[in-house]
């Protein structure tokens, strides 16, 4: 409920500022340029300087659990006010008040927001304990009078708690608001982001909510530059596919494809190798759906369906921006695929992803998009395909007999395998972290030549080195030297 009264006296006359009652995070109040004044009858009384900022009197209700009644004031009398308030400066003090500066802060800061609403400190702890256990996505999930909560964690989902019915409603708002969202529409689905500042450490969110028979269900992607960690020499390659792959990506002209389900690091993969060819001299433009980490000295391009600014699209533009190296986010229909591949035939390297089970199926699926295969032998340079296995907890590990399945499927002979018992350093999964496994495909003379003869999945793999080691087979080397479990090889192969 808001309500506008006049300006009856001065702003310092109120007891909240007064009496340096603080009931605003003073960040917020900075940037909304508005200000608590005192609290009557359960509603409390906010100066404010645009009466339409329905967005921060909305995130006011929810910060402060209260209903809101506004006062216009001018901005020069609110920002004096605020200073009153949240600082202690008098005549005595040989640094002005006026000549201060704080710069504006683009979203929320976590932990400068405060409250005594039960159900905001609740979110927040969710939060905060997402980002402390490294989790790459929340999920805020409805059931009959509760809202799961689960952790995504090392590419597993992993329950946590739920939420009672009474904070269900205001934790949903309060998430939509931060996104700029529309908190009335429950019944379409919407995206949003949200930016915010932990201890001076900014984290991206992308929202998705959908609407269930429960109601509105929410995830949360966490993209915390902190965690990412780029090059090449950082992700685990072992050192002769690492060198295969250096080489592959010094071409001047071609394509290099990653292939991989969805949360297999495949960007991850093609931010490092750009941040390897990274140079003063060569200009790298990105098209990506969404950025999701903003690199240095790179041109980046988020596509928009909204305005039909498309993968395709953006492409052609790109090109006319004189690039040396281009990568697209994904290779997803026909149009791309025919633009990537004129974009190798005039000059340019090109680096991309499919979704594709191994790296010879990468070849079958871009035919399948009807693309010649003396193109696809001609221009493809390699393909990597790669999942992410979590990698044994070092606090907890620990050795153990294999069954003979275990032996049986990975071909090995070994006495003894690792495993973590689990701790809590670990949260008790017995695992921490994750890396790759690999398999990568040159395009070597014999291959192109079955490409172009017949495209056969079958005979395109007979057409590979005798050296040529799969994802299994790499795994299975993994598990050998004890980073990680014959149960994760299986679990991310499985399908192959």
């Amino acid at each position: 409920m808001k309500t506008e009264k006049k300006n009856p006296l001065k702003l310092h006359d109120f007891d909240f500022i007064k009496n340096r009652i603080k009931k605003i995070p003073y960040l917020f109040a900075k940037e909304n340029n508005l200000i608590a004044l005192e609290e009557k009858n359960g509603k409390i009384l906010v100066a404010i300087s645009d009466l339409h900022d329905f967005e921060a009197i909305n995130e006011l209700y929810l910060m402060l659990g209260a209903d809101i009644e506004t006062l216009v004031c001018k901005k020069h009398e609110i920002e004096q006010a605020i200073e009153k308030c949240y600082h202690k400066t008098t005549k005595k003090n040989p640094l002005k008040n006026e000549n201060l500066r704080i710069e504006k802060v683009e979203g929320y800061d976590l932990l400068e927001h405060s409250s005594n609403n039960e159900a905001v400190n609740i979110l927040n702890t969710i939060i905060l304990e997402a980002i402390t256990q490294k989790a790459s996505d929340i999920h805020l999930e409805p059931e009959e009078n509760i809202l799961k909560i689960r952790y995504r964690i090392d590419g597993i989902l992993q329950k946590k708690d739920f939420i009672a019915s009474q904070h269900i409603s205001q934790i949903i708002t309060r998430i939509k608001v931060m996104a700029k969202l529309d908190i009335a529409e429950k019944r379409l689905p919407q995206d949003g982001r949200i930016k915010l500042m932990i201890n001076k450490r900014e984290i991206d969110f992308r929202l998705s909510t959908v609407p269930t028979v429960f109601g509105e269900r929410l995830v949360l992607r966490i993209l915390d530059r902190s965690n990412i960690v780029l090059g090449l020499d950082a992700i685990g390659m072992e050192k002769k596919l690492l060198s295969d792959f250096k080489n592959a990506i010094s071409h001047t002209e071609g394509i290099v494809l990653v292939t991989g389900p969805t949360g297999s690091g495949k960007t991850t993969t093609l931010y490092s190798a750009i941040s390897e060819l990274n140079s003063s001299a060569l200009n790298i433009m990105t098209i990506e759906d969404p950025v999701e980490y903003k690199l240095t000295n790179i041109s980046q391009m988020t596509i928009n369906p909204k305005i039909d600014l498309t993968f395709a699209r953006g492409l052609r533009h790109i090109l006319r921006q004189d690039p040396d190296i281009i990568m697209i986010g994904e290779i997803r229909d026909r149009e791309t695929a025919d633009i990537a591949i004129q974009s190798a035939l005039t000059g340019h390297l090109v680096l991309s992803t499919l979704h594709t089970n191994d790296a010879p199926s990468a070849i079958i699926r871009l035919a399948d998009m009807k693309i010649e295969p003396y193109l696809l032998s001609s221009i493809i340079i390699a393909v990597l395909a790669q999942r992410l296995v979590r990698t044994i907890c070092p606090s907890c590990k620990e050795e153990y007999k294999p069954t003979g399945f275990e032996l049986e499927q990975l071909h090995l002979h070994q006495k003894f395998l690792y495993r973590g018992k689990g701790c809590s350093k670990c949260f008790n999964s017995g695992y921490l972290g994750r890396c790759g496994i690999y398999e990568m495909m040159l395009l070597k003379d014999k291959i192109k030549h079955q490409i172009i003869q017949d495209l056969d999945i079958e005979k395109l793999k007979s057409s590979l080195d005798t050296d040529y080691q799969t994802l299994l087979q790499n795994g299975k080397e993994l598990v050998k030297k004890g980073i990680t479990t014959s149960e994760e090889v299986f679990r991310v192969t499985r399908h192959m």
